[in-house]
């Protein structure tokens, strides 16, 4: 009778520990979730794959806790449309904050009006293109690639990864851009201030006549006579996106230096350039494109002549800008200084990401640099 006593006794203990757990379960599940949404605004996955895609992973991190808005196709065709799209937002109470991550212009009326209606609205954009000032204005917090400083980390990363000589390719309507002749004019200073030698190099303009073609068939030779003449010591820089399939795909041959691709990202160049096959449930596992992209490197004698960011700078902010979000909503952030932002931004990019005002007046909008993968 003892013995059966105890076991009962036993069960009995066991399936209340099991109630207890599950109860509990349930509590942290409801503890957990979220009493708010919010938005995020990217354009198409046509228009913007890196963004489009950002916003999907952390839909999948937090399900039912996103809106994920597309704006129309043809943003400036159909501007009015997509301003009425982000106002929609402002109009559900539930809606706590909202996440523009869509690099256009023209976009700060809909911004206006909705923290005219709604103050407490915390408005992140990443980036978009108007002007600083306003923008700094009525946005809670403003992001975007440090384009112009990179014209300084760039060199001294090919300098690091051995190169003697930086070749920057270029074209007449890209010079015409203030950011991007500025940059240049950063390499060439930080190039010499380096030691290394500065060429810069005008091909076809893709703008007129034939398109890219002549651009591109252009590098094909002039790449393979400025390694002849420098050696393969040598960086190879070009500031626009289809040139970085032939940079690559050179590299490979040639074995030279290619330090980082105008937009510096895992997806531009490598996968045409290597003949990658990425399914599409791998399209946003970087960690497995970067391994992909490494044993490639290797196997064509290319180990530390490559580099990149390790994730797409479209991809990361999506997720950053939703968690530094919800640490606002939630007050667990302490003002959006750089000392706050920074282990946000490295949890997220799962390496150092460095913070610097985009203007020293402007308190909440901040231009990223983040650290590089080497393959």
């Amino acid at each position: 009778m003892k013995k059966v006593f105890t076991q009962s006794a036993l069960l009995f203990f066991i399936m209340t520990c099991l109630l207890t757990f599950q109860f509990a379960q349930k509590a942290h599940s409801a503890d957990s979730a979220k009493p708010y949404r919010i938005g995020i605004v990217t354009p198409t996955l046509s228009a913007s794959e890196d963004e489009f895609r950002g916003a999907v992973r952390v839909s999948e991190k937090y399900p039912n806790m996103i809106k994920h808005l597309s704006l129309p196709e043809n943003f400036q065709d159909e501007q009015e449309t997509a301003i009425t799209q982000i106002l929609s937002l402002g109009d559900q109470k539930d809606i706590k904050a909202i996440i523009i991550c869509a690099g256009y212009s023209g976009i700060l009326p809909a911004i206006e009006k909705i923290k005219k209606k709604r103050p407490d609205m915390v408005v992140i954009t990443a980036p978009i293109w108007d002007d600083p000032d306003m923008m700094a204005k009525y946005i809670d917090l403003c992001l975007d690639t440090d384009w112009v400083k990179r014209g300084i980390t760039i060199p001294e990363k090919a300098k690091k990864m051995g190169a003697k000589t930086f070749i920057h390719y270029s074209f007449p309507t890209h010079m015409a851009k203030e950011v991007l002749s500025k940059r240049r004019d950063m390499m060439k200073q930080t190039s010499e201030s380096l030691g290394m030698k500065f060429v810069h190099i005008n091909t076809p303009d893709p703008t007129t006549g034939a398109g890219s073609t002549p651009m591109l068939q252009f590098l094909q030779e002039d790449i393979s006579r400025q390694i002849a003449k420098y050696g393969k010591d040598t960086c190879i820089f070009g500031t626009n996106c289809p040139m970085q399939d032939v940079i690559i795909a050179k590299a490979l041959e040639l074995k030279f230096i290619m330090a980082e691709q105008c937009c510096p990202t895992p997806t531009q160049g490598f996968p045409a350039a290597m003949e990658l096959e990425i399914s599409q449930k791998d399209a946003g596992n970087f960690d497995k494109i970067n391994a992909m992209i490494k044993d490639k490197a290797k196997a064509e004698g290319c180990t530390g002549r490559l580099s990149t960011w390790p994730v797409p700078v479209g991809y990361f902010f999506p997720e950053f800008s939703t968690e530094v979000a919800m640490q606002m909503i939630d007050g667990k952030l302490k003002g959006l200084t750089i000392e706050n932002l920074t282990p946000i931004a490295k949890q997220v990019a799962g390496v150092d990401v460095y913070f610097d005002k985009m203007k020293p007046e402007l308190n909440n909008y901040f231009l990223i640099i983040m650290d590089s993968v080497f393959y």
